[in-house]
């Protein structure tokens, strides 16, 4: 650890009210003895008013709470910190690294007690997510820095139903992370408008010399669940689905990502969603097949032939 870390950390123990030797702060900081010695006395010179005690109860203090620095946080919100690290860890936070190290500090910043309780809280508490390639988070950290910047960059993108990569330049407007995926949303000077890219679809990336601007309270969250989950203007042509099931599948049908934006009645055996027809026989038979025997549609009838007619297509193409 660099000696401002060292000398910041030592800081902090001190400010914890209990005193402390210098033989507990080199074990703990994993530095030689006189280095504590030298880093003590560069604080006492800087003006910090250390007081040390000799004897056997004897060690290292501040005079009076010498911090009082607003940037303190309790003993829950350092928990809430640890916590969202974990999360965004395992969600593939390109910046990783800089997040272990910031948490490390937070933990080597508390007092003996806090940091038994937050071990212990950290000890219980896991996330487990898929795995993103090392190359992805390379794309993720310039898709961050060209958003920050606003500089935009060129892509070789490949598309879902491409088989070759395709270069287009793009204006980044931020990035987004939905459903196990990352995703960039910006402007796309190859379709002369805003779209999202996944980013595990973009095989390389280079910044280039121009410069964008982003459009004012511009939201890439608001962007993407609206051409994820569109609000029709009205009514027409929306039918009703109504499904019947055990629980523990209408709550998961509840939740999905899809029906569940259009649920609009439940009960404890029933659920009712209001969609737009054409989604209706597009999407959700194969949302609901999955489900087999522990649901059943009870209307319309126009999708249980779709959902017969899907199911007799799959079973003739594993049958060749």
């Amino acid at each position: 650890m660099a000696k401002n870390d060292n000398m910041l950390a030592i800081l902090w123990m001190l400010n914890s009210g209990v005193k402390i030797t210098a033989k507990q702060i080199a074990e703990k900081l994993e530095i030689n003895i006189r280095t504590v010695y030298r880093y003590i006395d560069s604080l006492c010179a800087s003006g910090v008013p250390i007081v040390s005690d000799t004897g056997q109860k004897g060690g290292y203090s501040l005079l009076n709470n010498f911090i009082h620095a607003p940037l303190v946080f309790d003993i829950e919100e350092q928990k809430a910190l640890l916590h969202a690290a974990v999360f965004a860890n395992e969600a593939g936070y390109p910046f990783s690294e800089s997040l272990n190290n910031a948490t490390q500090k937070l933990k080597m910043y508390s007092n003996r007690e806090q940091e038994n309780i937050l071990n212990r809280h950290l000890a219980g508490f896991e996330v487990i997510n898929r795995d993103i390639a090392s190359s992805v988070k390379l794309i993720l950290e310039e898709l961050e820095r060209a958003v920050a910047n606003e500089y935009s960059v060129e892509i070789e993108y490949r598309t879902s139903h491409e088989e070759q990569p395709r270069s287009r330049v793009i204006d980044p407007y931020g990035i987004l992370y939905w459903n196990n995926k990352w995703y960039t949303i910006g402007f796309c000077h190859l379709r002369n408008g805003i779209r999202s890219f996944r980013a595990e679809r973009i095989l390389h990336i280079k910044q280039t010399q121009r410069i964008f601007k982003r459009p004012e309270a511009f939201s890439a969250r608001e962007f993407f669940l609206q051409n994820l989950l569109p609000d029709p203007e009205s009514k027409d042509g929306m039918i009703s689905i109504i499904i019947k099931g055990r629980a523990e599948a209408l709550d998961d049908l509840c939740i999905h990502w899809f029906l569940g934006h259009h649920l609009k009645e439940r009960t404890s055996s029933q659920a009712t969603f209001l969609l737009d027809e054409r989604a209706v026989h597009a999407y959700v038979p194969n949302f609901l097949l999955p489900y087999g025997k522990a649901i059943q549609v009870i209307e319309p009838q126009s999708l249980k032939k779709k959902l017969v007619s899907v199911a007799a297509e799959l079973m003739e193409y594993y049958q060749l």
